[in-house]
């Protein structure tokens, strides 16, 4: 039985997560494509992420550790929904799409998680976690859409549907890779989700990698790649997997709803946007849901674990 301290650590990691990829969203989209395409940024991610989560194999003590055959198409079948298909499919989208759309798209996340552990995990669903969702979910459009028209024409059509494939994509990582967090040290799993899904990428992304033009780069868009590459993946991914070794794949999925709020926090702070009452009303829509969700899944994640 997972012990309380465990449970807080894993609700940190998720919500230091989605901070990073709260301010990741505007980040990636103030270089890319402005210097960078979206696959050869990809390219970039995974190659250096991959990297970094092999270094720790050098200083840890998991040499014996050994993988047992059936786990095998499990981890690299999270290369390619966690790691090729979801980063490709997001980065491509948003470099079609406006980020209202993206950030709309990715709150059905929770309930594509939700349809997939029904189907999956065989996973009840309380009625506090459905209203979790429900509120988080109305929130969310709230905050993204308040005061502004959503249109879809030309180009954002097709970016808004990769958007919502990688929506889909990222749901069945969440709820596939869940068992083996049981079983094996987040690390090692983690590890080799990467490596596969690097080598997945590489046939997509070297070509747009090879045509950067690094000379054109200045400090501020360094320091946003590496953000994008340490913070924005490295941690988050780690965090993620590290949490889901403790809790479901939906209260996972819930905290998405935050990215909005930290991206609005960002806003404020970066570019002067104002804080409004409709605002504030959805960010309070957005908690509310989340804990409502985390509350409801209480009983079914003792029984687990």
């Amino acid at each position: 039985m997972a012990t309380v301290n465990k449970v807080t650590k894993a609700h940190l990691a998720l919500l230091g997560a989605n901070l990073f990829y709260g301010a990741g969203f505007t980040v990636a989209k103030s270089i890319m494509p402005r210097l960078i395409q979206p696959l050869g940024f990809i390219f970039i991610r995974v190659g250096i992420v991959t990297i970094l989560f092999w270094l720790s194999y050098l200083i840890g003590n998991e040499y014996r550790t050994k993988i047992d055959r059936q786990d095998w198409y499990k981890i690299i079948l999270g290369g390619l929904f966690g790691v090729a298909l979801n980063q490709m499919l997001f980065f491509s989208g948003l470099n079609l799409t406006f980020p209202i759309h993206a950030a709309l798209i990715m709150m059905s996340t929770p309930l594509l998680i939700t349809v997939i552990s029904i189907v999956m995990l065989r996973e009840r669903i309380p009625g506090t976690k459905t209203a979790g969702l429900l509120m988080g979910i109305s929130g969310a459009i709230l905050l993204m859409s308040a005061g502004k028209e959503i249109t879809i024409t030309g180009n954002s059509a097709k970016g808004d549907l990769l958007v919502f494939a990688n929506a889909a994509s990222y749901a069945v990582y969440l709820v596939l890779i869940k068992p083996l967090m049981h079983k094996y040290r987040p690390i090692i799993v983690i590890r080799w989700v990467f490596l596969f899904g690097f080598l997945m990428v590489l046939p997509f992304g070297w070509r747009q990698f090879y045509c950067i033009n690094w000379s054109l780069f200045e400090a501020i868009d360094l320091i946003s790649v590496a953000f994008i590459v340490v913070c924005v993946t490295f941690f988050t991914y780690l965090w993620n997997i590290y949490a889901l070794k403790v809790l479901t794949p939906t209260v996972a999925g819930a905290y998405i709803y935050l990215q909005p709020i930290f991206a609005a926090m960002i806003s404020v702070l970066y570019i002067g946007e104002q804080i409004t009452g409709i605002k504030l009303i959805a960010t309070i829509l957005i908690f509310g849901g989340v804990y409502l969700a985390n509350f409801g899944f209480k009983k079914s994640t003792k029984r687990s674990t």
